[in-house]
């Protein structure tokens, strides 16, 4: 079968695709492993979907890598997930230089075990001057907590006098998210069959095409993220309008 890669129209390429990576928990368990043994096997599906990204010419992907609430899971999986983290940094750093990849993240990274800061600010320094695809983590983020954290920084910006009310506006507020310097996504993916959003980007996906997938986070691959942009070329957005509105 001729790959979906090659039925994209290549002037229609999403800017900005964002990615649930869900279901590793269940692909363990499909395998009588323990659930860290799904996120060490979705590295190589993140390894597969970067490239797959900057082959056809993303400029921008932000992978749900680890949520706010998150931290409320096991201890044990949760400090795997850290060392995980970790690992795949130091292990994909070169590849990622060699791809021309950029690396940005976005989240309260303030919870973030020292170790991984330290290995993150080094692997963003690294590919600091990289062209490419800018790939962004998602780590310890929500977006109720991105939304309420800019709205305390407005505040404080009103106090000391720097906004005023009537300045404040959509496009205003979009400059107190962490997302300010990135466009918002023209897709949204979640893997393993479920249908939510699941606190991620809720701001910035007010108007994106959402796809679902029944495919666990471990067995999706680039192939995959063609498929998606192919079902997502083939959609008429409308952004509110009218179909005749976007023939006029």
């Amino acid at each position: 079968m001729e790959s979906f890669r090659n039925r994209l129209d290549k002037n229609r390429i999403p800017k900005h695709v964002a990615v649930i990576m869900d279901g590793n928990g269940r692909w363990a368990e499909k395998h009588g492993r323990a659930r860290v043994f799904g996120h060490e096997n979705g590295v190589e599906s993140v390894r597969s979907v970067v490239e797959g990204a900057g082959e056809i010419g993303i400029k921008h992907l932000t992978l749900y890598a680890f949520s706010t609430e998150n931290w409320e899971r096991p201890k044990p999986e949760v400090e795997a997930l850290m060392e995980l983290l970790v690992h795949a940094i130091d292990n994909e750093s070169e590849l990622l230089m060699k791809n021309n990849v950029r690396l940005t993240t976005i989240g309260d990274l303030s919870k973030m075990p020292l170790k991984v800061k330290e290995r993150l600010d080094r692997c963003i320094r690294f590919l600091n001057n990289n062209t490419g695809l800018n790939l962004i983590l998602a780590l310890s983020y929500s977006s109720k907590w991105e939304i309420i954290n800019a709205v305390k920084n407005i505040v404080n910006e009103t106090i000391d006098g720097n906004v005023k009310l009537e300045m404040i506006n959509d496009k205003l507020f979009e400059k107190y998210l962490n997302t300010a310097e990135t466009p918002d996504p023209e897709l949204l993916i979640r893997t393993s069959g479920e249908f939510r959003i699941s606190n991620f980007l809720l701001w910035q996906i007010a108007y994106s095409e959402l796809y679902f997938t029944e495919k666990l986070w471990p067995d999706f691959r680039k192939e995959d993220l063609f498929e998606a942009i192919f079902d997502f070329q083939n959609r008429e957005r409308r952004f509110g309008k009218t179909s005749e509105q976007l023939t006029m």
